[in-house]
C-alpha cells in the first residue's frame, strides 16, 4: 500500500469544524484507519471511529479502485488539538488479534491546532439617511492582513489593513437594508463576525389589486423582504374580520417570509373588497392591503357580444340603404 494523497496540517478556531483527507492505493485495496494523539505528554494514540467524541467525529470511506477516507470533526474544542494519523494496510493479518501483520501499517500525519476564538464586539449606528456597521476584535492573537464585508454572499467592501476593527457604511435607512452582514478578518484561520440589522416586518403585496372570475379560486399573496423573518402571519377582510382555515372557503399557507390566501368558489357579492395581510416578528408588526375584484363568468363574453352587435347594426344599415336607393335607369 502507498499514499497518493495525505492529510494536511490546519489551524482552526474553537467551535469551527475541520476536515482531513487521505487516499491510498495498493493491491489488494488497502484499509484506512484514523488515529489521534493529543498534546498531553501522557496521552497515547487512540483510534477514531465514526460517531466518536459525542458524535462530533464523522468518517466517510470508499473502497473502489483505491481507498479514500475523510474525517471531519465539528464544534472543535482545545482538546481536539493534536496529531491525526492516517494509517493504511492491505496485509490480510492487519486486524488479527494474535498474529502480527507481515507488512506494517504505513502512516501519514497532520497536526490540527485549535485556537481560542477571539471575542468580536459588533455595533450598529443609525444616522441621517445612513447606517454604520462596525466590528472589533478584543486582544487579537493572530496577525490580520485585511478585512471584508459580505451580505447575501456578495462582497460589499474589502481592504488590506491590519487593524483590529473595521466598519461599513450603508446609504439609506435600516428598513431598506435589513439583514445579516458578515465582517471578516483575514488571518490564518479566518475570523468571522456577524452584524444584524433588524426591523419590524416590511410587508408588501405581490399585487395590490387582484382579479378573479366568479366560481374560480382567488389567490392573494404577501411577502416580507426584511429581517428577521416573520413568526406569525394572519389575514383579515374589510368588514369581515380575521379569516381562518377552518371556515372551509379560505386556505391560508404561510412559510417564513411569504403568505398566501386562497379563496374557493369566488362570489361577486361576498368576496369583492379589501384584504389585509398582517405579519409579526420579534420587533413588531406590519401589514399590506390587497384589493380583490370578482368578475361575472360572462364578463369575457361582453366584448365579443359588442362586436357581434356592431356587425349586425352595420349589416342592417347597409341592407336598408340598398332597399331604399333608386335603381339606375336601364339604357336602350
Amino acid at each position: 500500500a502507498g499514499f497518493i494523497k495525505s492529510p494536511l496540517s490546519q489551524k482552526r478556531l474553537a467551535q469551527d469544524s475541520v476536515e482531513l483527507y487521505c487516499e491510498a492505493i495498493g493491491n489488494p485495496i488497502p484499509e484506512i484507519q484514523w488515529w489521534f494523539e493529543g498534546n498531553d505528554p501522557n496521552e497515547t494514540h487512540a483510534q477514531l471511529w465514526d460517531g466518536a467524541r459525542q458524535d462530533r467525529v464523522k468518517i466517510n470511506a470508499t473502497y473502489n479502485l483505491h481507498s479514500t477516507s475523510t474525517i471531519s470533526i465539528a464544534n472543535l474544542t482545545a482538546d481536539d488539538s493534536g496529531m491525526y494519523e492516517c494509517r493504511a494496510s492491505n496485509d490480510p493479518d492487519r486486524n488479527h488479534l494474535s498474529k502480527s501483520p507481515k507488512v506494517k501499517w504505513i502512516r501519514s500525519q497532520a497536526n490540527v491546532f485549535v485556537i481560542e476564538r477571539p471575542e468580536i464586539v459588533t455595533n450598529v449606528t443609525v444616522g441621517p439617511d445612513k447606517v454604520t456597521l462596525s466590528c472589533s476584535i478584543s486582544a487579537p492573537q493572530l496577525p490580520i492582513t485585511g478585512h471584508k464585508w459580505i451580505h447575501k454572499e456578495k462582497t460589499l467592501q474589502e481592504d488590506s489593513n491590519s487593524g483590529a476593527s473595521t466598519s461599513y457604511t450603508i446609504e439609506g435607512t435600516m428598513e431598506e437594508h435589513s439583514g445579516i452582514y458578515e465582517c471578516i478578518f483575514e488571518a490564518n484561520p479566518q475570523i468571522r463576525g456577524q452584524v444584524n440589522i433588524s426591523v419590524p416586518p416590511q410587508v408588501t403585496a405581490y399585487k395590490k389589486s387582484e382579479h378573479g372570475n366568479e366560481g374560480d379560486t382567488g389567490v392573494l399573496t404577501c411577502k416580507n423582504p426584511s429581517f428577521p423573518a416573520v413568526t406569525t402571519w394572519s389575514w383579515h377582510k374589510s368588514g369581515h374580520g380575521r379569516l381562518e382555515n377552518a371556515s372551509g372557503r379560505y386556505i391560508i399557507k404561510s412559510s417564513g417570509n411569504k403568505t398566501e390566501l386562497r379563496i374557493l368558489k369566488l362570489d361577486i357579492e361576498q368576496d369583492t373588497g379589501d384584504y389585509f395581510c398582517n405579519a409579526t416578528n420579534s420587533l413588531g408588526t406590519g401589514d399590506a392591503t390587497v384589493n380583490l375584484r370578482v368578475r361575472s363568468r360572462l364578463a369575457a363574453l361582453w366584448p365579443f357580444l359588442g362586436i357581434v352587435a356592431e356587425v349586425l347594426v352595420l349589416v342592417t344599415i347597409i341592407f336598408i340603404y340598398e332597399k331604399r336607393r333608386k335603381p339606375d335607369e336601364v339604357p336602350d
